[in-house]
């Protein structure tokens, strides 16, 4: 028992030293350039070694997609636990997310026509990319489930998603931000979650429910 804890313990170091050598070389020398040869290399392990964790450069994107959602959420933990508004808790997590991601940021500016692309599987849209879209969503249901405001009922069920597609605007708005300590990307997000507040808000009134129910038949035609 103890020796096969000290074979899972090797094998998933050796699996993040692969992650985080190839982020960085990608950083460096950008994702084309890198070659699995050249991580290999850095990290210290042998070519059939890279390939027995990683088939391919895209799977080492996707394991980082799933370590930057997992750090997401654990920084979001206490905004979660304690807060119960639903514009504070959105504008927590979706600040929370800059902060974390702040590391990451040039090599986000360089890697980003990748992910932009439809057809690539590094796509945030993509089917490889799936558990990690699923799981963001996840945290935005959290967001919405918690909250104490008034929503409409279908919009409610809608609204992980939606919110997990503001969230990609903002991503792209952050890719794209030059200010210091990413400073307009967190204006953005407190005028944005006010002005989701406040439409949220009216959702729940008599005379706007109806549009309700055709915004949200429209969200399902398009996802058709």
């Amino acid at each position: 028992m103890g020796e096969s804890r000290t074979v899972t313990n090797v094998a998933e170091k050796t699996r993040q030293l692969i992650v985080e050598t190839a982020l960085r070389l990608f950083k460096e020398r950008g994702f084309e350039a890198t070659t699995m040869r050249a991580i290999a290399a850095e990290a210290g392990v042998s070519v059939g070694n890279a390939y027995y964790y990683f088939s391919s450069k895209e799977q080492l994107i996707q394991a980082y997609y799933e370590r930057a959602q997992a750090a997401h959420e654990e920084a979001c933990c206490e905004i979660l636990a304690t807060e119960r508004s639903l514009a504070g808790r959105l504008k927590g997590v979706l600040r929370e997310w800059v902060r974390v991601s702040e590391p990451y940021h040039e090599f986000a500016v360089k890697f980003f026509k990748h992910a932009a692309e439809p057809t690539n599987p590094l796509s945030p849209f993509s089917a490889e990319s799936t558990p990690t879209r699923e799981s963001a969503i996840g945290l935005y249901r959290q967001v919405v489930e918690g909250s104490r405001d008034r929503i409409d009922p279908g919009l409610r069920a809608e609204l992980p998603e939606l919110l997990w597609l503001l969230s990609m605007g903002v991503v792209l708005f952050w890719v794209h931000d030059t200010s210091p300590g990413c400073e307009r990307t967190y204006r953005l997000i407190d005028r944005t979650v006010s002005l989701v507040d406040r439409l949220v808000g009216l959702s729940s009134l008599p005379g706007v429910r109806g549009v309700v129910k055709d915004f949200i038949e429209v969200v399902h035609e398009l996802r058709t």
